[in-house]
């Protein structure tokens, strides 16, 4: 990076190393007490924004996300809370982070409050804003791009939306949206999100230590709550630089206390470049529906319809002669439920959710291409690059269909017990045709890009049941602290395995503002197609049953403090550990296996050293992977978005290492050091700048040990060594045994992006636009080094070099939101 670059990226720092500065010094005037607490509806559990907070003469607005901080005389005794559409209340000052529970002004006359330490947040869980993920540059509207702006979560790639979080795989992530298991968050490859900010409430990410009413996962969890529609019609469009999309909502005309609310998103650069290069370039389309009603005190039927489409029908044009390639694709995502929220008496509130879902994925590649980590000696390229045949097609299906019930009932004072009941009745399917070469740039011969090891046919069906129930207690026995002991049973028919995992929470106010908390329990993960869509790797799960293959296992351990600064300046400290056993992996060739493959090859003796001996890694599955993942996230956010200067800070050091194939090793996502800063400045009343700066230590990677020579089959079925036009003998990279697996390590990765926002009207206005630089300082950043050769005249082979590729170039862009 030039001396330019890094005195941009100061200059940024310093920026926001000034606003937290400015932060600590009104820590420090405040006179009065901060009193902080957030506002739920009392039959969703949904923040409720927009609500007064009142304590005498001062009054706050609660923000997108319930939450709301107040300064009160030290006398005060309560507050009051009062919003349109709900009862008043008033709640008692008793210590601690308030939550307070608001019921619609249909329900009842009469509402009593309960009002005490809440365990709203549990550690490693951190609330996103849908104004968050509008505003923060670089995220393009998607929330898996300003999600890996948080300490200890990581963006596998730039172009897509995959996250590894604290020392797990993209596959190890659970996303729930309205209680729903969504198997495929995401749209156009992963460039967009399955979810359209316009139409969520909040989104909510625990990196580690969630509750027993989740599982079947080992990471993480991403919980999407969409809002209702409004009692009157309003409506919004917005464009990004990859889609365009309108929502409009209202009351329902038939029934009391009911809403809709539609939206629509869809790609519109297609329809142009389209047209004018005769092309069917990636697009998508989507729908959503919601529409609720309220039947009697505390009752509501909400009945939620989305269907989505993407297809690509590619020709790439290329240069060189006698090279072609196409690509064409087909994705469809289905969903339909029903959920039935009701408040059973004084003390206890039921949800039912029914729901179905469908994802059918395709894809198919066509090439005759040139290989440039495949070439000899000769001066002419020309002659040097031979041709690879790539013919490719690939299909997952994905029915689900899923029942989830949840009782919650205030036993006493003290105790909150939750309890609840899963099954997914799932069919899912594989498919596989591969008949041209190998990829022969990726180590692992699992890898879904094309690896060795991948079966060459394959239609493979599953259909089981999984399954859980779970429960747990809340037990505050005093102001000051709480914990949540919990425990989950699971269970699937395709593997015939049950687990049961003991969960435990705990909170402790340690006063002036500071709390700290702590997490434990054990997390499983069945084996399942339904996670191939985000998984590296694929496993063949055809005998899953039969292999006895196990549940993945992880223990999580959290412990952390959170310290409010000001009303609106709050850091947080954690450290975690978490422990993996059982993981899934390909296995590696048994010697018979081996020995078949290598009898293929009739090479001299002379090339004996071309010959693969080593074991190859396979797609049959096995158990017998493990490891672990060690850190510290640094975490400080100022979350008042009036204020001039607004954002976040976040810093993750942290370990991750895997044991498989007899070895110990750095796990593909370990990442050392991360920061990221997320600032936002108004200039005046309509303007406004904003700024992201990313700068991480690079993912481990598996170099080249050198070249080998290509081998090529002849006419009897045998592998002889590869010549070119003139007899020269063709090579190719050697990536080693599994003894060279992620030894090295990618460079560091920088990115700044930088937006200006006018807004007319003010933050309330009726319309904005902005516009926006990904990668203002246009940094060449190496997502992955791919392997080149070029002739080198002073040896019998050729040059071989690494090139960084797959990372943003510099990308402007722009947005345009109308409000009626």
């Amino acid at each position: 990076m030039s001396i330019v670059r890094w005195k941009d990226l100061r200059c940024l720092h310093v920026l926001m190393v000034c606003f937290l500065v400015s932060g600590l010094q009104t820590a420090r005037a405040q006179p009065l007490t901060t009193v902080t607490g957030v506002v739920l509806d009392g039959v969703t559990n949904a923040p409720i924004a927009d609500v007064d907070v009142v304590s005498g003469q001062r009054t706050v607005v609660t923000g997108s996300d319930g939450r709301f901080s107040i300064a009160v005389d030290t006398e005060t005794s309560e507050l009051r809370f009062k919003a349109d559409g709900y009862l008043d209340s008033v709640a008692p000052l008793v210590g601690g982070d308030l939550e307070i529970r608001l019921f619609s002004s249909r329900f009842a006359e009469t509402v009593e409050v309960v009002s005490d330490i809440a365990e709203i947040e549990g550690p490693s869980s951190t609330p996103v804003t849908p104004d968050a993920v509008f505003r923060a540059p670089g995220s393009i509207d998607n929330v898996f791009r300003t999600l890996d702006t948080l300490a200890g979560v990581a963006s596998t790639d730039d172009f897509g939306s995959r996250l590894a979080v604290r020392g797990g795989t993209p596959d190890q992530n659970l996303t729930v949206m309205d209680g729903i298991e969504v198997h495929n968050p995401y749209r156009l490859f992963g460039i967009a999100s399955a979810f359209n900010p316009e139409t969520v409430e909040n989104f909510q990410l625990t990196a580690g230590g969630f509750g027993a009413a989740y599982g079947d996962r080992l990471s993480s969890l991403l919980i999407v709550d969409n809002r209702r529609g409004r009692s009157e019609f309003h409506g919004s469009t917005s464009v990004s630089v990859t889609d365009a999309n309108v929502v409009v909502e209202g009351g329902v005309p038939i029934g009391q206390g009911g809403s809709w609310l539609f939206s629509a998103r869809r790609t519109y650069y297609d329809l142009v470049a389209g047209r004018l290069q005769d092309q069917n370039f990636p697009s998508f389309a989507d729908l959503q529906l919601q529409v609720g009603w309220e039947f009697g005190p505390g009752h509501r039927l909400t009945l939620t319809g989305l269907r989505s489409i993407e297809n690509a029908d590619l020709d790439f044009d290329i240069d060189r002669p006698n090279e072609r390639a196409a690509l064409g694709s087909d994705v469809v995502n289905n969903l339909a439920s029903a959920r039935f929220d009701a408040v059973l008496g004084s003390r206890a509130t039921t949800t039912t959710t029914l729901s179905w879902y469908r994802n059918r994925e395709t894809i198919d590649f066509d090439g005759l291409i040139r290989a440039d980590a495949r070439r000899s000696n000769t001066a002419d390229d020309a002659l040097a690059f031979g041709l690879s045949t790539i013919l490719f097609d690939r299909s997952i299906n994905v029915r689900d269909l899923s029942f989830r019930q949840e009782v919650g009932i205030q036993a006493s004072p003290r105790h909150l017990f939750s309890t609840g009941v899963e099954l997914h009745g799932l069919a899912t399917s594989v498919g596989f045709s591969i008949t041209g070469d190998r990829n022969e740039n990726v180590a692992n011969g699992s890898s879904v890009r094309g690896g060795a090891g991948l079966p060459g046919q394959l239609d493979s069906k599953l259909q089981g049941t999984r399954g859980a129930l779970w429960f747990q207690d809340t037990f505050t026995p005093s102001t000051r602290f709480s914990f949540e002991p919990g425990l989950r049973l699971d269970w699937s028919t395709v593997n015939g395995g049950t687990t049961v995992s003991p969960r435990l929470a705990a909170s402790y106010l340690l006063g002036r503002g500071a709390r700290m908390r702590f997490a434990t329990g054990l997390y499983t993960q069945s084996p399942g197609y339904e996670k191939l869509t985000q998984s590296d790797y694929f496993i063949d799960l055809s005998s899953a049953r039969e292999a006895g293959l196990l549940h993945e296992k992880a223990v999580h351990v959290v412990l952390g403090i959170e310290q409010e600064l000001s009303s609106d300046l709050t850091a947080r400290v954690e450290g975690y550990f978490k422990r993996f056993d059982d993981l899934l992996v390909g296995r590696l060739e048994t010697d018979a296996e081996r020995l078949a493959r290598v009898a293929q090859y009739d090479f001299p003796v002379v090339l004996r050293d071309s010959i693969p001996f080593a074991p190859s890694i396979v797609s049959d599955p096995t158990n017998d992977a493990g490891g672990d993942a060690y850190g510290l996230d640094v975490f400080v956010s100022h979350s008042n978005p009036a204020a001039p200067l607004t954002g976040w800070l976040s810093y993750g050091w942290g370990h991750a290492n895997r044991d498989s194939y007899g070895r110990r090793y750095a796990f593909e996502y370990d990442r050392r050091h991360a920061f990221n800063a997320v600032g936002r400045y108004q200039l005046t009343s309509r303007w406004d700048v904003a700024g992201t700066m990313r700068l991480a230590s690079g993912f481990p990677h598996t170099a080249p040990v050198g070249l080998r020579v290509s081998a090529v089959r002849d006419r009897r079925g045998r592998l002889v060594p590869a010549t070119d036009a003139v007899g020269n003998l063709v090579y190719g990279v050697d990536y080693g045994g599994i003894d060279n697996l992620n030894r090295a390590r990618l460079p560091h990765y920088a990115r700044v992006d930088l937006r200006v926002t006018y807004q007319r009207g003010g933050a309330s206005g009726p319309w904005s636009f902005y516009i926006e630089v990904i990668n203002l300082l246009n940094r060449n950043n190496a997502v992955v080094l791919e392997p080149r050769l070029s002739h080198d005249p002073g040896s019998e082979r050729p040059r071989l070099s690494e090139v960084p590729e797959q990372g943003f170039p510099r990308i402007p862009t722009f947005g345009l939101r109308v409000r009626f």
